[in-house]
């Protein structure tokens, strides 16, 4: 899974297969894992690691104390885009979200990924709000 955020050139995220940043991995894993409000999947064709993604549940007293689900760090081995696998990942989410009742499911996309904008809309998503962020360190 590190090797596809490690392959992403666009996400600056600043993600390595460096060793010595496995136990910022492994913290943020077992943090992901201990809360019962995340959760993280691999996906996985015959035997290999393909694609990966997050779900969050946020719930906020806005639309009336309702519950989002919140789908990040979507990822796809870059050789095995096009095959339907980001589709089924995102897919997966919104019908999981269904069955947990969710008011709504949300993503964000850097800006400069046009295909993934086209992708993301191709599946029912609109572009309703302008995100902002502020790196920290």
């Amino acid at each position: 899974m590190i090797g596809l955020f490690a392959a992403d050139a666009v996400g600056g995220h600043g993600d390595t297969t460096d060793p010595s940043a496995y136990d910022d991995y492994l913290r943020a894993f077992r943090t992901i894992a201990a809360s019962p409000d995340q959760t993280l999947y691999v996906a996985e064709l015959a035997g290999e690691v393909v694609g990966t993604f997050q779900m969050m549940i946020t719930t906020a007293l806005v639309g009336r104390g309702s519950s989002a689900m919140i789908i990040e760090a979507v990822q796809t081995r870059a050789n095995m885009r096009g095959q339907g696998i980001g589709a089924a990942m995102i897919n997966f989410c919104i019908d999981e979200a269904k069955v947990r009742g969710m008011r709504m499911v949300q993503l964000t996309s850097n800006a400069v990924r046009k295909d993934a904008h086209r992708f993301y809309e191709r599946l029912g998503f609109k572009p309703t709000h302008l995100g902002f962020k502020m790196t920290l360190k």
